[in-house]
């Protein structure tokens, strides 16, 4: 169905090429908003992270930003038609058009659902490339980037496959950026780590952390973690 109801706002997925997915709402409800007064979305798809961030945090201003114009366009539509539309703004441009446009932009928190399948076999579909398929390339560029239009004490956080976090984790330095928390994440007690919610920050005086998460306790059946992190939002719990 293209509405999904969460208990404080709705999104319509209609025409997006990424829809709500677990990995977005595991961000969205569990970065870390202390102290952040600007946030930046990047890669917002249906508005999804950027609505959960706005509900959790009301004193943050957000920015969402999409290369996808149908994206963009619904993202700008959720937010509109949400109770915290005077928080959230979208624009149609990939991150370095962005940055072009506003080059003293500064935040406090950059975070990204992005597209993560490198080297993999693409879609014959261009929208679900862009939304789920990149390169080496595009990563080094984003760090780049946000490490520019980061505040001082601010952080970037994305969701990632293992592969990809361990590989930004050891070439993140080189563009002057730091992990400083990683949240480990897996379906099932028993099985592996799948997905890596990870934070880089400026400074490289913090030790690196790590926690973990599980979605699952046994097939179908969610775990009290997943249930107190997504309590607030979804109607289920």
């Amino acid at each position: 169905m293209s509405l999904f109801h969460f208990k404080q706002f709705v999104i319509n997925q209609e025409a997006c090429p990424m829809k709500i997915n677990t990995d977005g709402v595991l961000l969205g409800a569990m970065v870390d908003l202390a102290g952040t007064k600007q946030i930046l979305d990047i890669g917002t798809g249906t508005g999804v992270i950027a609505l959960m961030m706005a509900q959790r945090n009301s004193g943050a201003q957000i920015d969402a930003i999409d290369i996808d114009a149908a994206a963009a366009e619904r993202s700008k539509q959720n937010f509109e038609n949400s109770l915290f539309r005077a928080q959230l703004k979208s624009y149609h441009h990939g991150f370095k058009e962005f940055f072009e446009l506003y080059p003293h932009s500064k935040y406090d928190l950059i975070v990204s659902n992005p597209p993560y399948h490198l080297n993999a076999l693409q879609s014959p579909k261009e929208k679900t490339n862009l939304s789920k398929h990149t390169t080496q390339q595009f990563f080094f560029d984003l760090l780049l980037a946000s490490k520019s239009h980061l505040a001082k004490n601010g952080r970037l956080v994305m969701v990632l496959p293992v592969e990809t976090s361990l590989m930004l984790q050891t070439t993140a330095k080189d563009f002057g950026l730091y992990p400083h928390h990683i949240v480990k994440i897996k379906s099932y007690p028993d099985k592996a780590h799948i997905r890596h919610v990870i934070s880089f920050s400026l400074s490289d005086d913090e030790a690196l952390s790590f926690s973990d998460f599980c979605i699952y306790d046994q097939q179908s059946v969610h775990s009290l973690q997943y249930k107190a992190l997504l309590k607030d939002f979804f109607k289920i719990f």
